[in-house]
């Protein structure tokens, strides 16, 4: 079984998810279920059957959630070297032939936020930044093409 970094902060967030649907959504489901069994006959009601499917969708989502959190290893960023890309990584970096640099942040699972330039530390663009330093060339293998960017600067927060 693989493990997931995660910072505290990312292992925190998934938690209060999990909490927020066992306590908040499942009740909601569980209320539309006892309502469409009181209609009687269960192999003719659509409702009772979408009920029991959002049951099982959301069954899922949690039991995701809780491996997520099981596998989980709690990094201290502070005590990573700070002259290297590691996780929790703040990345500026420029790609060849463009001229607007591009900032990522390398997070774990729960954390990612493509729109805000966190990317999870196991995607391939993630993989070709880590152990790099600043002013290094990076030549990275994603699908269907080839990226080069140079390293500008690392920050960790």
């Amino acid at each position: 079984m693989d493990t997931i970094p995660m910072t505290r902060e990312g292992y925190n967030k998934i938690k209060s998810e999990v909490e927020r649907l066992e306590t908040e959504e499942m009740p909601i489901i569980l209320e539309r279920l006892a309502t469409a069994r009181a209609e009687g006959d269960l192999k003719e009601n659509a409702e009772y059957h979408g009920a029991r499917e959002s049951q099982g969708l959301l069954h899922a989502r949690i039991n995701e959630l809780k491996s997520k959190l099981g596998r989980a290893v709690i990094i201290d960023t502070s005590t990573l070297p700070q002259d290297e890309v590691r996780f929790g990584a703040t990345v500026k970096v420029l790609k060849t032939g463009t001229k607007k640099p591009e900032t990522y942040t390398l997070v774990g699972a729960g954390e990612e936020d493509y729109d805000e330039g966190k990317i999870l530390v196991t995607s391939p663009l993630a993989q070709g930044f880590l152990g790099r330093k600043q002013g290094e060339i990076v030549t990275i293998q994603v699908p269907n093409r080839v990226l080069e960017f140079k390293i500008l600067e690392i920050s960790y927060n």
